[in-house]
């Protein structure tokens, strides 16, 4: 096991800044997801570490050691690949203990890690097939296999779920958390999928253009986003916005738009919350509540919009709806067909407002 750290670490490709100088320590034994669009940097930075990229300018330390000029087989990281990487022609027992061999290990001690790896992964059924023979969550769980028979001191996966089918996609999700657990090895991995992210991670890195938006915990992301960015990416279905401004109404300062208005506790937020000040607000669907679907919240905000889809997923429905001209998602619990052009009242929970500067996007809201 050993702490990843990253100073100022950058790629150029030609004229392209690809990662633009990120800082990150990665705590031994923590398990810490780089998530973001796609061409956000993340695999790169990922590939960086692991020596498959050379680093264009900054430190790479893996357990104290400067790696940046470290072979990737001297860096003790294995990595786990989106597309499994598994030698077509070699059944899986030969695939587990292809680069022992190369390495020299002793019979013994591959014996043991193989046996172990098996037993980990419940991989005894398969060992003489081959990889044309298994499914997708089988293979992965090889690829799995032979990073963790290397017995590194870093494990680094690159998006491994995503050529898998949703329900394979969550067990699979499981058996990676739970390994991680087990073994305790530092872990980074990378996703464009929010939900991985937030299920997976100790530590959640958010990426977007080759730089970090935010990083925390996945509760301190989704409480308190930095940025408009972190908080429309971070979230299913994504936070709903309203454009507006901030005005005065004898002492108490509130949100105002076109048909929505809420009351601000100044105390939740920055000192910079002037009257006048163009702001963007930020309700997640399940802060507007349906009119008795919900516990209704304190302040008795409401709204009356019409609906112009709902989707039923069986235990809720979410509601689509607009209100002066701003589209917006609506959780309801104990779900029904709610009508296209159906007028529905919602309870609006505004103590979970956030405030984003207009112009700069950054969080208005004080971190809690």
């Amino acid at each position: 096991m050993a702490k990843v750290i990253l100073r100022d670490l950058v790629k150029v490709y030609g004229d392209q800044l690809a990662v633009r100088g990120i800082d990150l320590d990665v705590e031994d034994g923590s398990f810490v997801v780089l998530v973001g669009p796609s061409g956000c940097g993340k695999s790169t930075t990922l590939r960086m570490i692991a020596g498959l990229e050379p680093i264009s300018h900054g430190e790479l330390r893996i357990g104290g050691e400067l790696a940046n000029d470290l072979p990737s087989r001297d860096r003790g990281v294995a990595m786990v690949f989106q597309t499994y990487a598994l030698y077509p022609h070699l059944t899986v027992k030969e695939n587990l203990v292809f680069s022992l061999k190369l390495a020299k290990v002793s019979p013994d001690e591959i014996a043991r890690r193989v046996n172990e790896a098996v037993d980990a992964l419940e991989l005894g059924p398969y060992l003489d097939r081959r990889p044309s023979e298994l499914s997708g969550g089988q293979r992965q769980r090889v690829a799995m296999g032979r990073a963790i028979v290397r017995e590194p001191k870093v494990f680094l996966f690159d998006e491994p779920l995503s050529n898998l089918d949703a329900k394979l996609r969550n067990q699979m999700r499981v058996e990676i958390k739970r390994l991680q657990h087990r073994l305790g090895v530092t872990t980074i991995y990378v996703t464009h999928d929010q939900i991985e992210a937030m299920t997976l991670a100790d530590v959640i890195v958010v990426m977007k253009d080759g730089e970090i938006a935010q990083q925390g915990t996945p509760l301190e992301v989704f409480e308190n986003p930095a940025n408009r960015f972190v908080a429309s990416f971070i979230g299913t279905p994504q936070m709903n916005f309203f454009d507006g401004e901030i005005q005065r109404s004898g002492d108490r300062l509130a949100f105002v738009s076109a048909d929505l208005r809420v009351d601000l506790d100044a105390n939740q937020f920055e000192n910079s919350l002037q009257e006048g000040l163009k702001v963007t607000a930020g309700l997640r669907p399940e802060d507007i509540i349906p009119n008795g679907h919900g516990l209704q919240p304190d302040g008795g905000i409401e709204i009356e919009a019409t609906v112009t889809l709902t989707e039923l997923l069986g235990n809720e429905s979410l509601l689509f709806a607009d209100v002066g001209g701003t589209d917006f998602v609506a959780r309801m619990q104990q779900p029904r067909i709610v009508e296209d052009g159906e007028k529905v009242r919602f309870h609006v929970n505004g103590s979970r407002l956030h405030l984003f500067d207009a112009e700069t996007e950054l969080s208005l809201r004080k971190n809690s």
